[in-house]
């Protein structure tokens, strides 16, 4: 048994919010997913506050965080749970500043220890390191190998997310090298049997003993 838990990230493109919301409410009522990340990419900010004011109670009804890609000033207005930035956006710092100490902020690392150290000082609530497989939504620049994982679950108590292509075939080196979530975008929104199906097989999964 593993305390591995399932955070899920949005499609880039969210054409029409209320039917994806039918996706997201199919995808959380299939089973346990501590978190849900809007990650738009190319949209302007009423767009963003439009598809977030639609999935937003979708998942706080489910008791599962609606967290923010790269945007602390938006996370505040839209009265989201948190927010995460990449090393691209606002540092950790500033962003904690801005979304106040009750909302989460997790930080992308990549495959650097460095920057997972810098975060944890800085405050992040978690970390994510990959990519660990080919992804099929975002081009991987960066990398990561299991022993990141390893290294930083026997050292941080940061909790430490796991991105870049998982899917229910290929999660389980991930999950045993120490991951504290699985972040999964294509891997439950293009499942064979849908998104549901997806989060069903996902925590099958982490139910299974530890070898």
């Amino acid at each position: 048994m593993t305390d591995c838990r399932l955070y899920l990230i949005s499609p880039e493109r969210i054409e029409h919010p209320s039917i994806f919301a039918a996706e997201l409410r199919a995808a959380l009522d299939g089973g346990d997913v501590a978190a849900f990340q809007l990650r738009l990419k190319d949209v302007d900010d009423d767009a963003i506050a439009r598809t977030a004011d639609t999935l937003r109670p979708v998942c706080q009804q489910r008791d599962v965080a609606f967290i923010l890609n790269d945007r602390p000033d938006l996370a505040v207005k839209l009265d989201c749970d948190g927010v995460h930035v990449g090393q691209g956006d606002l540092p950790c710092r500033e962003a904690r500043r801005i979304v106040g100490p009750d909302r989460q902020v997790g930080v992308t690392c990549k495959a650097s220890r460095h920057l997972a150290m810098e975060a944890a000082e800085a405050g992040a609530d978690y970390v994510a390191f990959g990519a660990f497989f080919t992804s099929t939504t975002k081009t991987v620049t960066t990398p990561a190998s299991l022993e990141i994982l390893e290294w930083w679950s026997g050292l941080m108590e940061v909790p430490c997310v796991a991105i870049g292509g998982i899917t229910v075939d290929n999660c389980r080196p991930v999950i045993a090298a120490g991951a504290d979530f699985l972040a999964v975008a294509g891997g439950v929104w293009n499942y064979r049997d849908g998104p549901g199906a997806a989060v069903r097989a996902f925590n099958a999964v982490f139910a299974e003993p530890s070898r």
